[in-house]
């Protein structure tokens, strides 16, 4: 089989999928599901699709194309704030996108009066964490230039916690978004069926029972793809993990110093690398590098592996300590944290091995 290779359990997937969407429903919450780790990848999600999910979110434009183009009639969301040069595709492929500049909602207006066709918008709204949104004492002049802009439709307000700044989604400052939203329902006399109150972070205070009444939309990624929320360093319960794994293979294994020799200087990426000399060690060189992973998110599967370090291309382990013999064309297996799985799925160089039962 290819090397290196992301290993994606497509059934564990569609069935936390499906946990995710049944909880959700249970508790009068639409969800989109947050696809964009898979870097437009078709097949995860379908995973998603057969789990019950009827509404995909992808931060890339491009990503959201290729799910028309294969078929896909369920709702898009676009879940990165448009680009001003790409409102006119914005409007083609998806059906609704996250906004917080009125220029760019202007200029949605205008590209969907162009090819008469409607558009939904949902306005973020910044509780904090200090990634895309508007300030809350400044909603109502944003929602006075944009509410009677036609050929859109403003489906809601929502809000982002825990990407950027760590910030921890609460009662309180999710409490924000219901209480903003019925000042703008009265004060303009909207509508607005959507609260999207965050993301994977968000499911603890579901899970809690303390989720503000009104909130009933989520963005959900993580959690279906991984099972883990990692902005509240917690196992998500009923749902299952490790549904991505890399596979990499051995191309050189020798019993080496474990510290270099010579002046040290900076690397190859303007770091100076600090080294614990432990004597020689085995270490093995794998056919994956920085390019391809995100090194601080690998995790061996097998004990006694420990990740030293890479370049571009090679990743270096120490397997002194590993039970078992290895020769050189043996491969390796490790667990990835999120950072990890999107790296990899954005590499042209590692394949994708797809896992069904």
């Amino acid at each position: 089989m290819e090397n290196p290779r992301i290993n994606i359990n497509l059934t564990q997937i569609r069935e936390n999928a499906e946990r995710v969407f049944e909880n959700c429903r249970n508790n009068n919450i639409s969800l989109t599901g947050v696809v964009k780790v898979g870097a437009g990848d078709i097949k995860l999600a379908q995973s998603f699709i057969n789990g019950g999910i009827k509404s995909l979110g992808d931060s890339r434009l491009d990503n959201i194309r290729n799910l028309r183009r294969s078929g896909y009639q369920g709702e898009t969301v676009l879940l990165r704030l448009p680009q001003l040069a790409e409102v006119t595709e914005v409007i083609n492929y998806a059906d609704l996108s996250l906004v917080s500049e009125v220029v760019t909602v202007k200029a949605l207006s205008e590209a969907a009066v162009k090819v008469c066709k409607r558009h939904g918008i949902i306005v973020m709204i910044d509780v904090g964490d200090l990634r895309e949104g508007i300030l809350p004492d400044q909603i109502k002049d944003f929602f006075r230039e944009i509410v009677n802009l036609p050929m859109l439709d403003i489906r809601g307000i929502g809000t982002n916690v825990g990407c950027y700044a760590g910030v921890l989604p609460t009662i309180s400052n999710t409490e924000i978004l219901v209480e903003l939203a019925e000042e703008l329902r009265d004060y303009y006399s909207l509508e607005l069926p959507l609260i999207s109150g965050g993301n994977t972070a968000t499911t603890r205070l579901l899970s809690d029972n303390t989720l503000p009444e009104g909130i009933n939309h989520l963005r959900i990624g993580e959690a279906i793809l991984q099972g883990t929320d990692i902005t509240n360093q917690r196992i998500i319960k009923d749902l299952q993990q490790n549904n991505f794994t890399m596979t990499a293979s051995i191309i050189e294994l020798k019993d080496k110093p474990s510290a270099p020799t010579g002046e040290v200087g900076y690397d190859a990426f303007g770091n100076i690398p600090v080294y614990e000399d432990r004597g020689v060690r085995k270490r093995a060189i794998l056919a994956v590098g920085r390019q391809d992973v995100k090194l601080d998110g690998l995790i061996p599967v097998d004990e006694g592996i420990k990740v030293l370090g890479a370049s571009s291309d090679h990743l270096l382990v120490d397997v002194t300590d590993k039970k078992g013999c290895l020769s050189t064309g043996d491969e390796l297996e490790f667990y990835l944290d999120y950072g990890a799985i999107l790296r990899l799925m954005t590499s042209p160089y590692v394949y994708k091995n797809y896992i069904m039962f």
